[in-house]
């Protein structure tokens, strides 16, 4: 285990007993104002200790969830629930008469206050990943495109922790020496020597029909004598583990892969959450909303809002609303504009757009020109969260697999939105669109509207 491995784990554990001894404490103060007993003293002596046995007993300490993904904070609030129940069924068993206002204090006050000491913990570890600290040491195998695309993901996300240093490619290398500048070390039986050689703690292996069951095998018994992980990416991509699952048959190990949830009673919660929100936010947000109509109806004269058709779930069309960023005939000048097109697909995308006007540069910046969208969410017309709002002629030069980001609702926000934004190429908009519509989750959708605030106060990739 790597030394910094051991000190965020250090970090959290001791984030964990702040955690209980704080909520134990106001506990004490809030139920017995300062008349405490010898029994509940000693309690909240040890409940810091059990706190730490059930985060441990439920896997919050594993490493494979460090850093990354939404494992770490579901596994605290696993374990708030599992202790929660467990004293409760303990105090109806032993007929014991705990206090009920002491337990409501502690058991949720630990559990919320561990979820955001952890959460400051992983930012700071975001923050060292950022330059180059803390991260884990990769070979990459697989073909050599594939492996291109694994090292740009991962020098764009810093907070996997993850750094390719050496790769070994499926095919061929000839005279190659490097990919996207990183070392080619031979081939896929090369794998033991690159680790050795380039001091990795890790091996990815991609998706490549080079690679069969004996040789990985082989490769994983290799690995096994240095203590060096391995990962394998299977062939079929962008689908995430709550959707799959291993079943043993007949002396083999099948994935079993359940088809994504599109329909049924976690869509109608997510429509209904996506109203509520949406009308919540259109009210608060009113005197904004209302001042910044202002400031674009009386920069040029020009109208407040912009209109435009776009292209909603299963290709149905609407009218999307959002504040003017441009000049008024921005649209009859997009033909002379095209040859200056900055994006590889079928999305037109300026840094420099000379249609944006000084307010409209502010405005997208910071996302402020698709708050008007909010009326779309409530009309049922998008989502809060999905994939980009496509105009109709975009969707007319839509690939057949790329026409499968139609089966949801458009989103104000998106996968792409908080990875990046316009600085995506249009093969990343579209995994990332697709990633999300094959394990779309209410979890997830919260992950990214939390991201999204990020996002814009950073005001990165909006142009």
């Amino acid at each position: 285990m790597a030394v910094w491995t051991r000190t965020y784990l250090r970090r959290a554990c001791a984030a964990d007993v702040v955690a209980a001894l704080v909520s134990s404490t106001l506990a004490l103060q809030v139920r017995f104002h300062g008349h405490i007993t010898h029994e509940y003293e000693v309690l909240s002596l040890a409940f810091p200790l059990l706190w730490v046995i059930i985060l441990l007993l439920s896997g919050s300490y594993d490493v494979r969830y460090i850093g990354t993904g939404s494992d770490e904070f579901r596994k605290v609030l696993n374990a708030g629930v599992s202790l929660t129940a467990g004293l409760a069924i303990l105090s109806y068993a032993v007929n014991s008469e705990l206090s009920r206002a002491y337990l409501v204090i502690t058991l949720p006050g630990v559990t919320l206050l561990s979820l955001v000491l952890r959460f400051l913990n992983r930012k700071r570890l975001h923050h060292k990943r950022a330059v180059g600290l803390c991260m884990s040491s990769v070979v990459a195998v697989g073909h050599q495109d594939a492996v291109a695309e694994l090292i740009t993901e991962l020098r764009r996300d810093t907070y996997h922790g993850l750094k390719v240093v050496a790769t070994c490619l499926a095919e061929s290398s000839g005279e190659r020496d490097d990919v996207a500048g990183v070392p080619v070390f031979g081939g896929v039986d090369d794998v033991a020597l690159a680790v050795e050689r380039s001091g990795a703690d890790t091996v990815a292996v991609l998706p490549c029909k080079e690679i069969d069951a004996v040789r990985l095998r082989r490769l994983a018994w290799d690995l096994e004598k240095t203590g060096t992980d391995l990962c394998v990416a299977p062939s079929l991509m962008d689908v995430a583990g709550p959707r799959t699952t291993i079943r043993p048959t007949a002396g083999l190990t099948l994935l079993h892969v359940d088809h994504p949830q599109l329909s049924g009673a976690r869509q109608v919660v997510k429509g209904v959450f996506d109203r509520t929100v949406a009308l919540i936010a259109l009210l608060l947000l009113s005197p904004l909303l209302l001042t910044v109509a202002l400031a674009v109806r009386l920069s040029d004269h020009g109208p407040a809002l912009f209109v435009q058709t776009r292209v909603g779930k299963n290709g149905k069309v609407f009218r999307l609303y959002k504040y003017r960023t441009m000049v008024v005939d921005a649209e009859a000048r997009l033909a002379e504009l095209r040859v200056s097109n900055e994006h590889d697909g079928v999305l037109f995308k300026m840094r420099r757009d000379p249609r944006i006007t000084m307010l409209g540069a502010r405005l997208r910046k910071y996302s402020v020109d698709e708050l008007p969208q909010l009326i779309n969410v409530i009309r049922g017309e998008m989502s809060l969260v999905g994939p980009r709002p496509a105009l109709p002629d975009e969707t007319a030069r839509y690939a057949d697999h790329v026409r499968r980001r139609l089966v949801v609702k458009p989103g104000l926000t998106g996968m792409w939105q908080v990875n990046g934004r316009s600085d995506l190429s249009w093969e990343e908009s579209v995994r990332l669109d697709l990633r999300y519509v094959e394990n779309w989750s209410f979890a997830l959708d919260l992950q990214i509207l939390w991201k999204t605030i990020a996002v814009i106060l950073r005001g990165s990739g909006a142009y």
